[in-house]
């Protein structure tokens, strides 16, 4: 099945036009034409059956014939993580979380961040590939950018932890989760926490979480804290 996004279909729609460039593809690449049938999402739970009308390659129109919501998960995922200095493993982050499963996602800036700045654009549509790719109808929330410290003040979860790369007693992430609950994990950059950003989330509440014996790239450490949740609420 080749799903499609639109985020602005609802169900009050009966007909609705395709952007040029998806239009493009659907009537030049996919060599779609008039009444075949397209499945669309709008990243909110929805998946939408349309057929198509008019198959132009500008503006393919097409018309709704039903709809589909699917029930959410029982629990949410988190994931705050410093966004890597060379952009293409962050991009590779955002892609295997969706596909994965992953509610929203905060890039952190810490004392130790050798990124300073993002691309909420390309991002946003790494997602919405990745949430296709998956055939998938939500679509993970992608937050501003903010500091590490704004955001353990201010985001609040049933469980909040924080994988860290300092010798203490850590209990690893699998044996802390809870099935059906909602969880918040921040992951560091490539130089890890501060010892004031650790203790900054300890006095907001989160704890020190292993995430196994090898030591992981920020983005692995992601992509590993994501697949213990799903491993666990499935």
């Amino acid at each position: 099945m080749q799903l499609f996004y639109n985020p602005s279909l609802d169900n009050s729609f009966k007909q609705f036009y395709f952007p040029e460039d998806e239009s493009k593809h659907i009537t030049k690449v996919l060599r779609k034409t008039n009444g075949d049938i397209l499945h669309i999402t709008n990243g909110k739970g929805y998946l939408f059956k349309a057929e198509i009308i008019n198959a132009d390659t500008k503006k393919c129109k097409a018309q709704l014939i039903s709809q589909e919501r699917t029930i959410p998960r029982l629990h949410s995922l988190h994931l705050a993580v410093a966004p890597t200095k060379m952009n293409d493993r962050f991009e590779w982050f955002l892609e295997k979380a969706t596909e994965i499963g992953v509610n929203e996602i905060t890039p952190i800036l810490c004392e130790r961040s050798e990124r300073k700045s993002i691309k909420p654009e390309r991002f946003n549509r790494v997602l919405q590939s990745a949430m296709k790719q998956s055939l998938q109808t939500f679509l993970p929330q992608l937050n501003p950018m903010i500091t590490l410290e704004e955001f353990v003040k201010n985001t609040k979860g049933d469980l909040k932890f924080i994988a860290h790369c300092e010798k203490e007693e850590k209990v690893e992430l699998k044996r802390r989760l809870q099935a059906d609950k909602d969880c918040i994990v921040l992951i560091g950059p490539e130089g890890d926490f501060s010892l004031n950003e650790i203790n900054t989330a300890y006095q907001e509440g989160y704890m020190p979480v292993s995430l196994g014996r090898n030591r992981l790239r920020t983005e692995t450490a992601a992509i590993y804290a994501c697949t213990v949740v799903a491993m666990v609420n499935n």
